[in-house]
């Protein structure tokens, strides 16, 4: 009988594993193992039986010779040992590998250049290109066709994924950089070059407008296994509120209020909300960081709430720049936990869930870590600046071609 092989150091081809004979001598003390098989394998060796073993760390049973030397042509290693028998896998590599050489960098450039393009721009009639339609657009200007997985593959190297989209503010604000810069260093606990006293506080205001209160036609479901919470998508309209809030930029406090409609009228009351308790009413100076909105714009605004708060500082935010404005994160959070999905019995519902989670968050407040900083500005200044010429020399180009198409047919005339 065959016992089963020993591994050895070097790699062995199929057919010597297959036809090599090792037995252990029968002064071997070794047994099976419990694992191994329920009975022992016996095999005869001479006129007693031996037991068979098979082991990849023990060095104490000794190698046996191979019974058989196998047939199979080798080729050489690196390592020194034998790859495998050629005759048996004579091709480890894909013919159509071998066949199809690799598409040189033009190629590649010429696959990403084309998914980089703005589609509108184009005379393509789509909004977003797919990787069957840049394979298409791509096969029509490379002298050899290539496959969409191809271009799939080339594309996901570089992770450009032109099938995808986001909404992006892109700032236009002629002073967006000391405006900005100038927030970052409220945040960062500066005010004009000058660190912030121990009495001064930041506040971050806005509005979240047009929370409606949706009553579902049929109760919703609780979630349980297999199955989560089910919404009935059909609903009654229970009206809309208006949630005004303010945030304590160091301290991580949320202050907020639900109107009836937004206006100078209801920011005035949210200001004092928070201007007629400590310790805001004994503060130096109280910041007020806030957007361009019709309820607290451009100088009106600013000396309404000098006049009301002597020691109260409004400072505006860029124009279309929102996102520097702490409160846009908890609008945010409030978003995604209290809102949706949006299923109320009525509007007083709403109200009361906006002022539980409030209190909620201010049992544990905690600041925001904020980590935009001025060296990240000049960064993005700098990106910005870059994107701008960029778009300024092609709109040059596309100025000059178009002139160029509308002078071509009086050139064929004449």
């Amino acid at each position: 009988m065959i016992s089963h092989p020993v591994l050895t150091k070097g790699t062995l081809c199929l057919a010597q594993l297959l036809l090599s004979n090792r037995i252990f001598p029968r002064t071997s003390s070794i047994k099976p193992s419990t694992w191994w098989a329920n009975e022992p394998l016996p095999c005869v060796v001479g006129n007693e039986r031996a037991w068979s073993y098979f082991s990849m760390t023990t060095p104490s049973c000794p190698m046996c010779r191979l019974a058989i030397r196998s047939a199979c042509r080798t080729k050489p290693c690196a390592c020194g040992a034998d790859d495998g028998p050629v005759a048996i896998f004579h091709s480890m590599i894909s013919r159509v590998a071998v066949a199809s050489p690799a598409f040189p960098p033009f190629e590649h450039a010429s696959v990403k250049a084309t998914a980089c393009e703005v589609v509108s721009q184009t005379t393509q009639p789509l909004s977003r290109q797919s990787t069957a339609d840049i394979t298409r657009r791509v096969n029509l200007i490379l002298p050899r066709p290539m496959s969409t997985t191809t271009v799939w593959r080339i594309l996901h190297r570089d992770a450009i994924q032109p099938w995808r989209y986001r909404y992006w503010i892109f700032p236009r604000d002629a002073s967006f950089g000391p405006k900005a810069a100038a927030i970052l260093d409220l945040y960062a606990g500066f005010w004009q070059g000058q660190p912030l006293g121990a009495n001064d506080f930041v506040i971050s205001s806005d509005e979240k407008t047009s929370i409606q209160a949706r009553i579902r036609c049929h109760p919703s479901l609780a979630p349980k296994p297999g199955e989560p919470l089910r919404i009935e998508p059909e609903y009654e309209r229970g009206g809309a509120v208006q949630y005004l809030a303010a945030w304590d930029v160091h301290r991580g406090v949320v202050f907020g209020r639900c109107e009836a409609q937004t206006g100078i009228a209801s920011f005035s009351r949210l200001v004092d909300q928070v201007m007629q308790q400590a310790p805001y009413c004994h503060a130096d100076r109280v910041f007020w960081i806030v957007d361009n909105g019709s309820s607290h714009r451009g100088q009106r605004a600013i000396n309404r709430l000098k006049a009301q708060y002597p020691h109260a500082i409004m400072v505006h935010t860029p124009v279309h720049a929102s996102w520097l404005n702490q409160i846009e994160i908890y609008f945010s959070i409030i978003q995604r936990k209290v809102l949706t999905p949006n299923d109320f019995e009525s509007l007083r519902e709403v109200e009361e869930r906006l002022e539980g989670f409030a209190q909620l968050h201010n049992a544990h407040p905690q600041p925001f870590n904020w980590k935009f900083d001025r060296q990240q500005l000049r960064d993005y200044m700098t990106r910005l600046n870059k994107r701008r010429v960029e778009r300024g020399e092609e709109a040059l180009a596309m100025a000059e071609r178009s002139r160029d198409m509308t002078q071509q047919p009086v050139d064929m005339v004449a």
